[in-house]
């Protein structure tokens, strides 16, 4: 009770800064994706009335987003739609940042200290360093798949349960409802966990010659079990995602720019309490510090591997670290933000299935547990076989985690949702699922107006957007869809602060347009950069615009 109530007031310190007002906050450094993810937990609660799809033709309408091909936060949406309906997303946002972090930490206390049986106060450190790594407070800035992370310790319970105590079907089972479960929160993570424990069995077994002979059926009848149950369940999302509508090939990010820097391992996080804004130009962005563990407790665990070096859980969690470290390096290995000619590992995995979609740096990530492990080992250890280390030991495993500690999330003001769609005068000018075309239009630069129909529970559609679909070359993964003529037209008048000169070509590609987007009407708000401009451009497109709560309102007139 006490680590968990630690754990969740950490998580509370953590995104302080977006609780005095939830919808007219933001995190400062990702305020792009905090806006996705509030649109996809509002969309979630659609589910609730029977109206939910894996293909979403609400975002980027008319053609909509295959939901499971983007990171669309379906399980903790659905888990936190009460909430959602109740106090709007941007609460659950809030909610559910601070939760992961707290959720993951006691997760893993809970795996040491009952699981593997370690002295709670090395469980306990153990489980705060899981929880509240630099990289997951970084992951924190937006990405709440890759965060919502607190399955993974309960998959690891009963993959350790069919080890020991056998019982595959009921462990199996477990197992792979735990499975789905997590593939539902973050599928990025469940991969990267399954990586993790593959290479951690293979390094254990290296190491504990020989295995019992009692193990291998046991844990392989348990997993050909758990595969039945998850692949049976998850086939149906998985087809959709891979094969379905909306569906596209190939990774969207590149991975020679979102692998980790060799310096940053050794380097302070900047969301760090010892940490310094220079240590940013080692990762490709603030929600990507995931190889920042700092020197300290680089070299802790060094230590702690070398005097625990009979005990096979701890050699093959330090192995299996380096590894991961190995493949976070990426396709070509960089030194101080330079590309090297060395190759990485990750070179020779980049272009296998699901692989070609992982960010490398990420794989950093996968290590904290293993990390975790190690340090909680030799904390315990010191605590309860020696008296000359009893209290060395843990002051030392301390003092390298205290350089570490998270500091709250930044966060800036942004602009309030229109009165028009919170009070719900939008409902006069668009049908309930009809189209609303915001001006300019969302894109991956600026997707804030997708903020608007989140703010009704996703009660109407919206073109364009910031999400993954298939508008690259031959279908492959892209970010966005390439703009319409209108939507350019009115981005380039924000842009500039001037009313074009239109032409009758503009007029045809207008009337195209509100046919493709099938829109009931435009929406301009207050406060818009370049409004005066947007607003003469539409006014001469579609006659005077009526202005209601905040905002101007142009019928469509095709």
């Amino acid at each position: 009770m006490a680590a968990g109530l630690t754990m969740l007031l950490a998580g509370a310190l953590v995104t302080k800064g977006l609780w005095p007002s939830p919808a007219g906050r933001a995190l400062e450094l990702n305020p792009n994706d905090q806006a996705l993810d509030e649109w996809f937990l509002a969309y979630a609660t659609r589910a609730y009335r029977g109206d939910f799809h894996l293909v979403a033709t609400a975002l980027n309408a008319p053609d909509g987003v295959n939901v499971f091909g983007n990171a669309s936060l379906v399980g903790l949406g659905l888990l936190l739609a009460p909430l959602t309906l109740a106090l709007g997303a941007p609460v659950t946002f809030a909610v559910a940042t601070g939760l992961n972090l707290a959720a993951n930490g006691t997760g893993w206390y809970l795996l040491l200290a009952r699981t593997a049986g370690l002295h709670r106060l090395a469980a306990l450190v153990g489980g705060v360093f899981c929880g509240f790594a630099p990289g997951m407070v970084s992951q924190s800035n937006g990405h709440l798949h890759m965060t919502a992370a607190w399955l993974v310790p309960p998959i690891v319970h009963f993959a350790i349960k069919m080890v020991n105590d056998g019982h595959p079907v009921k462990n199996g089972t477990k197992l792979g409802l735990l499975i789905v479960g997590q593939f539902l929160l973050g599928e990025e993570v469940l991969f990267l966990a399954a990586v993790t424990l593959t290479l951690f069995g293979l390094a254990y077994a290296a190491t504990a010659r020989p295995v019992p002979s009692r193990v291998l059926p046991s844990l392989g009848g348990g997993l050909a079990v758990a595969a039945l149950v998850a692949g049976a369940l998850l086939a149906y999302p998985v087809t959709a995602q891979f094969r379905g509508p909306q569906s596209a090939h190939g990774g969207v990010f590149n991975p020679e720019f979102h692998s980790a820097d060799l310096k940053s391992f050794a380097a302070l996080s900047p969301l760090s309490l010892a940490g310094g804004d220079g240590a940013a130009r080692l990762a490709s962005g603030p929600a990507e510090y995931t190889a920042f563990f700092g020197a300290p407790v680089l070299i802790v665990v060094l230590g702690a591997t070398l005097w625990m070096w009979r005990r096979p859980a701890v050699v093959a969690c330090t192995v299996v670290s380096i590894v991961l470290f190995a493949l976070a390096l990426g396709p070509h290995v960089v030194v101080g933000h330079d590309v090297t000619a060395q190759w990485g590992p990750y070179a020779l995995l980049r272009h296998l299935p699901v692989f070609e979609w992982v960010q490398p740096a990420r794989f950093a990530l996968a290590a904290v547990p293993l990390l975790a492990f190690v340090l909680a080992q030799v904390v315990h250890a010191a605590l309860t076989q020696t008296e000359t280390l009893g209290l060395l030991v843990p002051v030392a495993v301390v003092a390298a985690l205290v350089p570490l500690a998270p500091m709250p999330l930044p966060t800036a003001e942004r602009a309030p949702v229109p009165q028009f769609f919170t009070d719900g005068y939008w409902r006069g000018f668009a049908p309930h699922d009809g189209t609303i075309v915001p001006v300019p239009l969302p894109d991956a630069h600026d997707p804030t107006a997708v903020r608007w129909a989140a703010a009704t529970n996703v009660a109407f559609a919206t073109p364009q957007g910031w999400f993954i679909g298939p508008y690259g070359d031959e279908g492959r993964a892209a970010v966005g869809i390439y703009p319409r003529p209108t939507a350019q037209l009115l981005h380039r008048t924000a842009a500039s602060g001037t009313a074009p000169a239109l032409t009758d070509a503009d007029r045809i590609a207008l009337r195209r347009d509100i046919a493709y987007w099938r829109a009931a009407c435009f929406v301009l708000a207050d406060g818009q950069p370049g409004a005066e401009a947007l607003k003469s451009t539409l006014d001469a497109l579609l006659g005077p615009g009526e202005h209601v709560a905040g905002v101007w309102v142009w019928r469509a007139r095709g």
